[in-house]
């Protein structure tokens, strides 16, 4: 996997996203991964696919003792905004790295793995190998947010189904050579935890957008719209009233989103 062939997470969209993420993500998970922690002195976790770092922010508050993050991820400029954001009560490390080449041996000394938003755009390689390397080294994983293709939209348009569809093809596609998941990813990973005689509890983790998130609902529409149409040529032309429509109905605070997510705790 390298830096090239990974589709690329702006900034600007982790930062409109990030109210979204804490407010979805499993309080329940969170709850069983510190009964299993018990009390410590000092936690290792490590961070996959990292981001700005939001993941650490909304996490380390939630778990006990002293911690030490080792955040992972491809994009340096990611990787330094991560540091420069990182919770005062914990220390951090960077690694710029690829997951698939991870091995146990990588996860030496880890109490906790976590990942937020991120196996949706792995290969089934790379999911088998991050389930290979918790299962060797027996750590716990937390991975959040991960899409299942599942979008609700409120009122309803003739036209979603149709967008859903060629998104949901766009989020399976072929990028130079990897075949991203895209909403098969949690399944992958169950069943590559599975294989290893890992268990795994899965929880929902839902996005609920309303009038209050105006911001971020506009530009996830304007997104999820383009890579559908990126994906169906053919969805273009009529896509174009759609988006004049969905646009206004967000501007006036009168369309509501869910987009569904899962949250997975793997625990060898």
């Amino acid at each position: 996997m390298t830096s090239a062939l990974m589709p690329k997470a702006s900034p600007n969209w982790l930062r409109l996203r990030e109210a979204a993420d804490a407010t979805a993500r499993s309080e329940e998970l969170v709850t069983e991964v510190r009964e299993r922690l018990g009390s410590v002195d000092r936690l290792v976790i490590h961070d996959f696919g990292c981001g700005t770092g939001s993941a650490a922010r909304w996490l380390a508050p939630r778990l006990p003792g002293a911690q030490h993050w080792i955040m992972w991820d491809r994009d340096p400029d990611l990787l330094a905004a991560a540091m420069a954001g990182k919770p005062e009560q914990i220390t951090a490390v960077t690694r710029q790295r690829d997951l698939g080449t991870l091995s146990a041996t990588d996860l030496s000394g880890a109490d906790l793995v976590t990942a937020s938003a991120l196996i949706d755009v792995l290969t089934i390689d790379e999911v088998d190998a991050i389930a290979a390397a918790c299962a060797g080294a027996r750590v716990p994983a937390l991975v959040m947010l991960s899409v299942v293709g599942r979008v609700e939209l409120d009122p309803a348009d003739p036209f979603d189904d149709e967008v859903a569809a060629a998104f949901n093809a766009h989020q399976r596609r072929a990028v130079g050579g990897r075949r991203l998941l895209g909403p098969d990813a949690v399944a992958a990973l169950s069943g590559a935890f599975a294989r290893h005689g890992v268990a795994t509890t899965l929880r929902p983790s839902p996005w609920r957008l309303g009038a209050d998130d105006r911001d971020l609902l506009a530009v996830w529409f304007q997104e999820w719209l383009d890579a559908a149409v990126e994906q169906v040529p053919a969805l273009g032309k009529p896509s174009a009233g759609y988006a004049r429509r969905r646009l206004a109905e967000i501007a006036e605070g009168r369309l509501a989103a869910t987009v569904q997510h899962v949250d997975l705790l793997a625990t060898p």
